[in-house]
């Protein structure tokens, strides 16, 4: 039986298990996205990342043609600019004004007694993963530090993009195109919990890109996810392979990490014109060199988190197997961002840095943007320093606040490797600029090494780099350095797009990825009939003469458990009082395999499982309903029956209200 503490015992809820112990109550029932697969005429996926996003469409009738978007205005020096920055400015009075490069602009051209009041935000993604008790109600700071709610946010950015999208759409096919026709397609982090991708589907809602009725109209894609299923069609042409003695172009592997990757770039530069790229429907002919069994790592570098998945081929369709559960981390090259600010509170001063980001934030950005150019400079080899320029008013203002100069600050500081040049800039030495990369990076190689150790994880023909900051050759050269050889290093030649067309992708056949592992354990407070010797004195209950065992973890799935698309887990319950409307059940969850009671270290109340029993009163003498859960989608689902009656009963599982 289920109880509550709170409820002080009195809901009885008797639990039906199934009739032989060795039955695990798990039935397989075909995944839920071939049970009534509604017709959508386009796949619309949205790569909603930590420093850019963008969005990118296949047709059905043509799932072979991928369309990225279209080019946006503005863009940056030193920086290609197919996905659009993740920023957001809202007026005075809190509406959406504008996204992207349009917003950072524009910010940066308002005066800076106006630009106080606007809102402006950026890298706020990173929000969600860090947020340990995330709600609906979890709020931002916008760049002037004032709070906003993180759902309206959300919600506006992916209101900008379906308005986006739809206008191209519509522009396509020369009519006005209809909302219902588009599957969306949302990526996420594989590491990311249960509370942050359901509040990604909370802002779908609230932005009107699908509609709660419609709930199936949009599907969270996991990010590694996408890009192993993109990286199995690439063509050898279409990748750098850093581990070979020369790669596709003729290379010997000394210069092949600079110079394969400016090839690639050339390469993307060319082909930038038609933004369709055609994913050729034989399988790649990399693919082809993987056999029934083989697996592979995608590592996932992006902007705020480090994303691993091991994955397994299962031939002849090319189904893919998860091997071991995802794991990461907030490893991504906004780590870098924090160093250099960082360095810049060590040079100035922390007091001086806070004010001078609250008074004059679009100077700030602006800052931060010259900085972004000169990281994407940083090389192995690099000899000569690398130039910031410093904003006028950032010179300006540390003279007023400090009463000297950003020169003297610089000569008197101990930061030796940073000088002060006459052009009015600050020069960092090549390895100043490498050792603003090495925490972050040094987090991803011990990640990594680790996971290499792992049972599950031997053997692994190739390790595909992905994500924006896959491009950096200081981070390729270290994965270089720790896998030694033992693993093919393949990068695919657009790799910041990699995820969004491996979306794409996986919204046009979402059932490719068979089995996934569980990145968690789940289960539910019950009572067991008390067992003397085998359970704790301090857990007994007497209730009418039975002795129950309270707090015990019925485990619906195992972390790292393996679980293939469409898989339930089976549970049967009954409501205490015949008149009772609503059966409320907590779901628990640990990182541990193995839990014994939710009272245990580590077990956390996660989510709340709600049947709602109204309107099923039936003649039967006991109200049986059963619950189906399915852990094996990107998304964990409930479903339920009234037994007697054969009716749905309609079950949520919600990992956000608190």
């Amino acid at each position: 039986a289920i109880h509550d503490k709170s409820k002080q015992y009195t809901d009885f809820v008797i639990i039906f298990v199934s009739k032989s112990m060795g039955d695990p109550g798990i039935t397989p029932l075909s995944p839920s996205h071939t049970q009534s697969e509604p017709s959508f005429v386009v796949v619309v996926a949205i790569d909603f990342g930590t420093t850019s996003s963008g969005y990118a469409y296949a047709f059905t009738k043509e799932p072979e043609c991928i369309h990225t978007m279209r080019r946006w205005e503005g863009g940056d020096p030193g920086v290609s600019n197919q996905k659009t920055p993740t920023t957001i400015l809202l007026t005075p009075d809190r509406k959406f004004h504008s996204f992207g490069y349009a917003a950072r602009d524009f910010y940066h051209d308002l005066d800076p007694s106006e630009s106080k009041h606007w809102l402006y935000l950026e890298k706020f993604k990173m929000k969600l993963h860090t947020t340990a008790n995330l709600s609906i109600d979890t709020d931002l700071h916008a760049a002037n530090g004032k709070r906003v709610k993180a759902l309206d946010i959300f919600a506006y950015a992916l209101a900008f993009f379906k308005e986006q999208a739809l206008k191209e759409l519509s522009d396509q096919t020369g009519s006005e195109f209809d909302n219902n026709d588009v599957r969306w397609v949302i990526t996420v982090p594989a590491i990311w919990k249960m509370p942050a991708k359901q509040f990604m589907r909370e802002a779908a809602y609230k932005s009107g890109l699908v509609s709660r009725e419609n709930a199936e109209q949009l599907i969270i894609a996991l990010e590694p996810e996408a890009a192993s299923i993109y990286c199995r069609k690439l063509r050898l042409h279409q990748m750098v392979d850093l581990g070979t003695h020369t790669t596709q172009n003729g290379f010997s592997p000394t210069d092949n990490v600079g110079s394969g990757m400016a090839q690639a770039k050339e390469h993307v530069r060319r082909n930038r014109q038609s933004r369709t790229f055609l994913v050729e429907n034989v399988i790649g002919e990399l693919w082809s060199e993987l056999e029934e069994g083989d697996r592979y790592v995608v590592v996932d570098c992006g902007g705020g988190t480090v994303d691993l998945t091991v994955h397994q081929i299962r031939l002849p369709e090319g189904h893919l197997k998860e091997l071991y559960k995802a794991s990461g981390g907030p490893y991504g090259s906004i780590g870098i961002d924090y160093e250099f600010e960082k360095l810049l509170c060590r040079i100035f001063g922390q007091d001086f840095i806070d004010q001078f980001k609250i008074k004059r934030p679009a100077a700030w950005v602006d800052l931060m943007i010259a900085f972004e150019s000169r990281k994407r400079a940083a090389a192995p080899e690099r000899t000569n320093p690398l130039n910031i320029n410093l904003p006028f008013s950032f010179i300006d203002y540390y003279k007023k606040f400090r009463g000297h100069s950003v020169e003297h600050a610089l000569r008197k500081s101990n930061v030796d490797f940073v000088k002060w040049s006459s052009q009015g800039m600050l020069r960092m030495s090549p390895d100043a600029m490498n050792s603003l990369f090495k925490p972050t990076i040094d987090h991803i190689i011990q990640h990594l090494t680790e996971l290499f150790e792992k049972p599950e994880v031997s053997n692994i023909k190739f390790l595909f780099l992905v994500g924006g900051f896959a491009e950096s050759p200081l981070l390729q050269q270290a994965v270089q350095n720790m896998l030694q050889g033992r693993s093919r290093i393949i990068i695919p030649h657009d790799v910041g797009l990699t995820i969004l067309k491996g979306a794409v992708l996986f919204g046009l056949d979402p059932s490719v990825i068979k089995v996934r592992r569980s990145p968690l354990t789940y289960g539910v407070g019950v009572l067991n009939r008390f067992v003397e010797g085998k359970h704790p004195a301090e857990k007994l209950l007497v209730k009418d003469g039975t002795r129950w065992c309270t707090d015990v973890f019925d485990t619906f799935i195992a972390a790292d458990q393996s679980v293939a698309l469409g898989e339930m887990v089976k549970r049967s319950y009954t409501p205490a009082k015949p008149s009772q409307q609503v059966i409320v059940i907590h779901v628990y969850c640990s990182e541990k395999e193995i839990v014994g009671f939710i009272s245990e270290p580590g077990v956390k109340k996660c989510g709340t499982l709600r049947l709602d029993v109204s309107g099923t009163e039936s003649t039967a003498p006991r109200r049986e309903i059963q619950t189906l859960m399915q852990f094996g989608d990107t998304e964990i689902r409930a479903m339920a029956v009234d037994v007697s009656t054969g009716r749905t009963v309609k079950a949520s599982i919600d990992f956000l209200s608190h």
